[in-house]
């Protein structure tokens, strides 16, 4: 069984170890980092190689987006997965422009984030079902 490595960036110390836990639910999946903001995630992934970065948009320091920037210049292979509690369809579309594969919702995450690493892991995009106001070719 091949692993899918995957790094956290959220700012709330308790929501990312729920998170780990949910991600430890998928057999092949191993996180091999967390950050507490986006400047910190820069920093891990000239560390760390993942095939995955799960990232929250409003963090301190530097925010999700602005991180994901940079993330596509730097590290372009990395697939990105959105984690966000902002429904706002400009959120996702922006998140979308940066390149990103999925956005999955906080409040779904224990229904939605394990099936949405799987569409991203098959080449797909994934985003909440909640959104139904998505950008036209966004869901899969």
């Amino acid at each position: 069984m091949t692993h899918y490595y995957i790094v956290l960036a959220e700012d709330h110390r308790e929501f990312r170890r729920l998170l780990r836990q949910e991600l430890e639910r998928g057999e092949d999946l191993q996180v091999i980092g967390e950050a507490e903001d986006g400047q910190e995630l820069l920093e891990l992934l000239e560390e760390v190689n993942p095939d995955l970065v799960i990232l929250d948009i409003s963090m301190p320091r530097l925010g999700g987006l602005e991180a994901a920037q940079r993330l596509r210049e730097s590290h372009p292979q990395v697939k990105l997965l959105f984690l966000s509690m902002h429904k706002k369809k400009a959120f996702v579309q922006q998140a979308r422009s940066l390149g990103a594969a999925g956005y999955v919702l906080k409040e779904e995450m224990d229904q939605s984030l394990l099936p949405a690493i799987c569409q991203i892991r098959a080449g797909k995009t994934y985003i909440s079902p909640i959104l139904d106001n998505c950008p036209p070719g966004y869901a899969s």
